[in-house]
């Protein structure tokens, strides 16, 4: 029976799950993904080359449980950044440096790393993530529209167009805000 090292089975797998995720991030930002083995990921989260197995059935599974907690954590602090903020320009503007701000503290940009290499059925899985964190740009959106704050002829290009003003990083995060709002008819 291994041991646990925590004070619940429960914590214990927390913790083993987060050291896995720990491993999986740096192991990303070093190597390939086809590079990666479940041999690899135990030793960089310090378990046993078998113990992996009871928490992940393969590499494909660490990436979907991995894309999942990043896209709770993502998600819990959008919501709680927009929380009690009812002006839809207000919100649209938090959304979009809490973006931006990700991009630092989350590891949610290797989905290029990994197209081609994941099954389509993790992909999919995958996707369902990404959607959760495009719902609440549509509910934003949405609410702008209604207000009269935005114009927005086609909804999927205009959320895709958002997306990519906030891939470059380079960029002051106040010139991408105040372009989008410009783009969506609503002078900052």
């Amino acid at each position: 029976m291994p041991r646990i090292s925590a004070a619940s089975v429960e914590e214990h797998r927390e913790q083993v799950q987060r050291r896995v995720f720990e491993a999986f991030a740096a192991l990303m930002a070093e190597q390939s993904f086809d590079a990666i083995t479940m041999a690899k990921l135990a030793a960089t989260a310090g378990i046993g080359r078998t113990a992996i197995y009871h928490h992940f059935a393969d590499k494909e599974a660490v990436v979907v449980a991995f894309a999942s907690h990043e896209t709770s954590r993502y998600i819990d602090g959008l919501r709680s950044a927009l929380t009690g903020v009812d002006d839809p320009v207000d919100r649209l503007g938090i959304y979009i440096r809490h973006q931006l701000e990700a991009g630092q503290q989350f590891h949610m940009g290797l989905g290029t790393q990994l197209y081609g290499a994941l099954s389509t059925d993790t992909m999919r899985a995958i996707r369902e993530h990404v959607v959760a964190v495009e719902d609440v740009l549509r509910e934003i959106l949405a609410d702008g529209v209604a207000a009269g704050r935005f114009v927005i002829e086609d909804e999927a290009s205009t959320m895709s167009l958002i997306h990519a003003c906030l891939g470059p990083r380079h960029l002051p995060p106040a010139a991408i805000e105040r372009f989008v709002l410009r783009a969506l008819g609503s002078a900052p």
